[in-house]
């Protein structure tokens, strides 16, 4: 199994860099939207766009062989996610151009990458950390994009494949509960509290208020600063978020990865439609909508490919109000669960009880031949047949 991971990277052009490097985006987004609007829309194959549009584009926007190649499989690729999505083709944007081998190449000796533009072949200089000069080392990418970021800055988006290694066939399972008061809970006692990211996330909600407000009363280079503010603040809460995510899932996946372990998680699609259905206060509907939990699951995915860790995901439904000990519902009340019944009366935590739910469910959908859950039936003291479940 192949997997992908692109690196970004920041480009530091001169200014006459910036400048073709910008019309090259333009030339670029302006033959995607003629490709787009001169051909038939049902058409989403890139040979045949390529055999009714290779000339022109290249005459036309002055596009080397390989870039005009590029806009038609752009073009298709387009074309396809749209008709899945029952939605047209908007308009393409100078924001970003798809590269191969011939359009881009990496120079690791000075860290320095060569792109062809419509003004020729630049050298330019890459801004890169230590993690992607990790990465990057010894390595020859033959893929990638040229972004134009919110920023302002160019960024080249690296491609890098790899043979991921076969997950190994494993008994032990990690159940992970996620949450909002805790971001995520192990079936093996850790846990994330998601109290930091709430308090940074209602402070950066206070801060756009206010300058919303002066805004929209001062003058006009009041106005001024405070849109400069707020653009400055921008992506600092999402970026908290990815890290805090990152760090997360690393620790989940190398602890699978210690023990021997798949790692089960719930399957939260949806679950904003269904809560925003229920009647709440404003800043309630702001924290529900801003929890970053398939993020999560995102990163929790990728890094167990990288690493050979099996992730599973199972349905929701009475996770967290079911006992882990007999598989009886319970009752649960805010961060304590207890069990309903009368030979078990389990109690405890409630997010530590519904990742040992997961465990069990991941544990059986991991072993399709057989499951760890058995039930057992006896009768109580009217006589009535009662199922006593376990694991």
């Amino acid at each position: 199994m192949e997997q992908t991971l692109t690196l970004v990277c920041k480009l530091q052009p001169t200014p006459e860099q910036v400048a073709k490097l910008q019309a090259t985006l333009q030339a670029f987004s302006d033959a995607c939207n003629y490709v787009n609007a001169s051909t038939p829309a049902t058409l989403n194959n890139k040979i045949a766009l390529q055999a009714l549009t290779y000339q022109t584009i290249k005459a036309e926007f002055n596009l080397v062989a390989n870039m005009a190649v590029r806009v038609c499989a752009r073009v298709a690729a387009n074309r396809k996610t749209a008709k899945q999505k029952g939605k047209p083709v908007k308009g393409f944007k100078p924001t970003s151009m798809d590269l191969d081998k011939d359009l881009f190449r990496f120079r690791e000796q000075d860290w320095t990458v060569s792109l062809a533009t419509v003004q020729g072949r630049e050298r330019v200089k890459l801004q890169v950390g230590n993690y992607q000069r990790g990465k990057l080392k010894g390595r020859n990418p033959t893929s990638g994009q040229l972004c134009l970021h919110r920023d302002g800055h160019l960024y080249l988006h690296i491609h890098l494949t790899d043979e991921a290694p076969e997950p190994a066939r494993v008994d032990n399972v990690i159940g992970v509960d996620f949450g909002r008061r805790d971001i995520a809970v192990t079936s093996e006692g850790e846990r994330w509290d998601g109290k930091d990211i709430q308090n940074v996330r209602d402070k950066f909600a206070r801060v756009r208020k206010a300058l919303q407000h002066k805004a929209s009363k001062g003058t006009r280079t009041t106005r001024r600063r405070c849109r400069e503010i707020l653009k400055r603040l921008s992506g600092r809460e999402r970026r908290y978020q990815s890290w805090l995510n990152h760090t997360i899932s690393r620790r989940i996946i190398d602890t699978a990865k210690t023990s021997g372990s798949i790692v089960a998680i719930e399957d939260l699609a949806g679950i904003r439609d269904r809560t925003n259905q229920q009647p709440r206060s404003k800043t309630e509907r702001r924290r529900s909508n801003s929890w970053a939990f398939y993020q999560l699951r995102q990163f929790l995915e990728y890094k167990g490919i990288q690493a050979g860790v099996k992730v599973v995901a199972i349905p929701p439904a009475y996770t967290s109000q079911t006992c882990h000990c007999c598989l009886h519902l319970g009752l649960r009340s805010g961060k304590s669960f207890k069990c309903a019944n009368h030979a078990c009366h389990w109690s405890g935590d409630a997010d530590l009880n519904g990742a040992s739910v997961i465990k069990l469910w991941g544990r059986s959908v991991n072993r399709p031949g057989g499951s760890d859950l058995v039930c057992s039936l006896n009768r109580d003291d009217s006589g009535l047949l009662k199922a006593v479940c376990f694991s």
